[in-house]
């Protein structure tokens, strides 16, 4: 075992100083244990998890001067894990009921779009959507995989410098969003 490892009070020191390495040690260090716990929460997917763990993680170390006795750090880091978990739970359910909301209430009312059309429709929503999304990581993503559509989601990872599993979890999020938007228009008349 490295001395840094040894020593996770020294490290959390050093991360509070700036220093990458000690950011590295602290996140292979604790990884697994933060891993361990959100598979408790047994709904969340692989993706969700990923995204749970490098949310925590990037919150421990922006508060890491918050942190009053570095011998806590391992607690409190489980700590933000268990809140970021029941977070992304509670909008999933939220989500969910707001959805069978509007499918139960009006969906038997909307006549159904001609299968030749629908294609149109789930484009246009695509292109519509990319449009709105504010300039970043999240947009590049998405332009690349479904307006460029020339590259896969482990290219675009390598072309962006992030792991697969990041690029994953915007191609969802964005999935997520186009069925929402899908839906409000089903539900609104709107195709």
């Amino acid at each position: 075992m490295t001395e840094g490892m040894k020593d996770p009070g020294g490290q959390i020191e050093a991360a509070r100083r700036g220093e990458e390495s000690a950011y590295r040690a602290l996140y292979q260090r604790y990884r697994p244990g933060v891993v361990r716990l959100l598979e408790a929460f047994g709904t969340l997917d692989f993706d969700e998890r990923e995204d749970i763990v490098q949310d925590t993680f990037a919150r421990a170390f922006k508060s890491l001067s918050s942190l009053s006795t570095p011998s806590s750090f391992e607690a409190w880091l489980y700590t933000i894990a268990r809140n970021r978990a029941k977070s992304a739970l509670a909008k999933r359910s939220n989500e969910d009921r707001t959805m069978a909301e509007f499918t139960s209430a009006a969906v038997l009312e909307v006549p159904p779009v001609p299968e030749s059309l629908q294609l149109e429709v789930d484009l246009s929503v695509v292109r519509d959507l990319v449009a709105r999304l504010p300039s970043g990581p999240e947009k590049d993503t998405v332009t690349l995989f479904y307006v460029e559509g020339q590259l896969s989601a482990r290219e675009i990872a390598e072309k962006l410098g992030v792991g697969k599993s990041a690029i994953t979890m915007r191609l969802e999020r964005f999935r997520a969003r186009v069925k929402r938007e899908l839906m409000l228009r089903v539900l609104a008349g709107r195709v």
